[in-house]
């Protein structure tokens, strides 16, 4: 399976920083002057950044996906210097990929490296306005918003009944962004989880949508009549089932006719995938109930 994914011409990039805010998983900051893909993990090669690059230092290469590998990561990293490199591993330690992180510090340690971030350096000053409009625009870099987050909900909302006067219906959501586009594959929460593929409608629709589907799992969201870039759906399906090792996938719709499509995604990006997974679908009326 082919992979789409930002590559950068240094010698075309002169620093502007209008690639940073368009980037909404976070994954480019300007260092040293240049734009800085600081996260291969993070890139799910949409290609925003490209349309506001004015020297047309940005194109989308396709590589041949393979699981993803951080001591091959860290091989390019390093080669950027120490800056690229303590974006990098600030990158990870933001996103709470502690596996990686501490791959990419053993990586330093066989290679007699230091971890930049415990020497004080800080970017050079020539490019702090620059740093401060582009990177610090949207939080450090791409949107606050699809920063992954895991939560543990744990058993302090299990004693609550659904419905009684007087309590709240407790929330079951597990992670960090929900909405499919936003979502990283290789995020840690996908990792032997059974994931809930729900369209946009069925929580609304469904008072007990918590309770009674989504306790226990992980959740992505999206509406297969009105969402664009379908494709980039199959593709990060088909990502979570061979690189995060996904048990389940349940397909919840509403029984009007559009939503159908959501589970044609879902089977088009099993179909293709290495690994075989059982998906289970769900029908939800128009007055909340579970119809099979």
């Amino acid at each position: 399976m082919l992979r789409e994914i930002i590559e950068i011409d240094e010698d075309l990039c002169v620093g502007c920083g209008n690639c940073v805010p368009n980037c909404h998983q976070g994954a480019l900051q300007i260092i040293d002057g240049k734009a800085r893909l600081i996260s291969d993990l993070m890139c799910e090669g949409i290609g925003v950044c490209v349309g506001h690059c004015p020297t047309w230092a940005m194109k989308i290469e396709k590589r041949e996906a393979e699981p993803y590998d951080e001591r091959k990561v860290m091989q390019k990293i390093c080669a950027g210097g120490p800056n690229v490199i303590r974006a990098h591993l600030e990158h990870l330690e933001q996103h709470r990929q502690t596996a990686y992180l501490e791959q990419a510090l053993d990586y330093l340690r066989e290679h007699d490296l230091e971890d930049p971030r415990m020497n004080g350096k800080t970017v050079p000053i020539a490019d702090a306005e620059v740093v401060a409009m582009a990177n610090a625009a949207h939080g450090g870099g791409g949107c606050p918003g699809a920063a992954a987050r895991a939560y543990n909900r744990g058993s302090g909302s299990a004693g609550r009944r659904e419905g009684t006067a007087g309590t709240e219906q407790p929330s079951e959501l597990q992670q960090w962004p929900v909405q499919l586009h936003l979502l990283n594959p290789a995020a840690p929460y996908f990792i032997n989880a059974d994931v809930l593929l729900a369209a946009d409608c069925t929580a609304f629709a469904m008072g007990a949508f918590h309770g009674r589907l989504l306790k226990g799992k992980t959740l992505a969201i999206a509406c297969p009549k009105l969402d664009q870039g379908l494709e980039n759906y199959v593709d990060k399906l088909t990502r979570m089932i061979d690189e995060s090792g996904i048990n389940t996938l349940t397909v919840v719709m509403m029984e009007v006719p559009c939503c159908r499509g959501l589970l044609q995604i879902a089977q088009a990006a099993v179909s293709q995938a290495e690994r075989k997974i059982p998906i289970k679908q769900m029908i939800v009326s128009l007055e909340g109930e579970i119809q099979n």
